[in-house]
């Protein structure tokens, strides 16, 4: 368990990027009127486990309130190759929110506001006023944001990972400063970002690596060999200043730093248990019913 910090520590979680991953994990589940569950079953479960693993005294759920507008002007098919999301998960997301509120947690979404922009303005604003922050997400466009009071908790299963600045140099060969530059030159699929033409991750590590980030390799773009790859950055430049807009989280945004807002609330546990008796989560309602009052993290 991450033990607690002693300005504080701000524990944000990536909603969707968990919602999409608790509707994978389990199959079949579904409420006592047939609605599917198994979203926001998998979703309690994790959050709770997170918590257990990370000691914090302010918590916040974001979600993504669409595609940022800005990046849309830049690149029109931004992001424009992912799935729609399943109807049946889409379904069970306003239950998910509502156990949040339920629970006392923190939940934010804004029309037009993604989820990343808005973790990383609350990220930034609770870092400079001195507290810790954990980020848990498996995306990896935070890993920009990493620094000796940033970290992201990732997981994998029933594994736990922090990353660090250290932790992030060994998974993507760059230090968190970094990210941008790699992105920028490699492009980011997920987002449907595409990088410069024959710069693969290795080869943005190495070009990184050797003569800095992407000022500083333009700067010496005539140093490069072979020949082709100096070519195909030259030809690139304009894309490669555009990626960096679009994978630069924004700090900037208006974001909650305030206890009253982003401390955990006593929970409604009447209210929690008839969300567990309309979901047909018997366990769970029986685990409240005997909670300690004193537990403060009910999964």
């Amino acid at each position: 368990m991450l033990q607690p910090h002693r300005e504080g520590r701000l524990l944000l979680v990536d909603g969707h990027g968990y919602a999409y991953r608790a509707f994978h994990a389990i199959k079949g589940l579904s409420g006592p009127g047939g609605s599917p569950t198994n979203a926001i079953y998998g979703f309690i479960r994790m959050l709770g486990r997170i918590r257990s693993e990370v000691a914090h005294e302010y918590i916040a759920v974001a979600w993504d309130g669409g595609s940022d507008e800005g990046r849309l002007r830049l690149l029109p098919e931004y992001k424009a190759q992912r799935p729609e999301m399943p109807d049946d998960l889409r379904c069970q997301l306003d239950a998910i929110v509502e156990y949040l509120e339920a629970a006392g947690i923190a939940s934010f979404c804004k029309d037009g506001v993604e989820a990343d922009d808005w973790i990383a303005s609350t990220a930034k604003r609770a870092f400079e006023n001195g507290a810790e922050v954990v980020i848990a997400t498996s995306d990896k466009d935070f890993m920009q944001l990493v620094n000796e009071r940033i970290c992201i908790l990732s997981t994998k299963g029933r594994e736990t990972e922090f990353l660090g600045p250290d932790e992030v140099q060994e998974k993507l060969g760059v230090a968190p400063a970094r990210v941008v530059d790699f992105l920028s030159l490699a492009g980011d699929s997920v987002d449907n970002i595409r990088g410069v033409e024959g710069v693969g991750p290795k080869t943005a590590v190495d070009l990184i690596n050797k003569y800095g980030g992407v000022e500083a390799i333009y700067e010496r773009i005539n140093e490069i060999q072979p020949a082709r790859l100096r070519e195909k950055l030259a030809e690139s430049k304009e894309l490669v200043e555009r990626n960096r807009q679009l994978v630069s989280l924004k700090q900037d945004l208006d974001a909650a730093w305030d206890i009253d807002v982003l401390k955990p609330r006593e929970c409604d546990r009447p209210g929690l248990a008839e969300l567990y008796r309309k979901w047909g989560f018997k366990r769970m309602a029986e685990e409240l019913s005997g909670a300690n009052e004193q537990q403060g993290v009910l999964f």
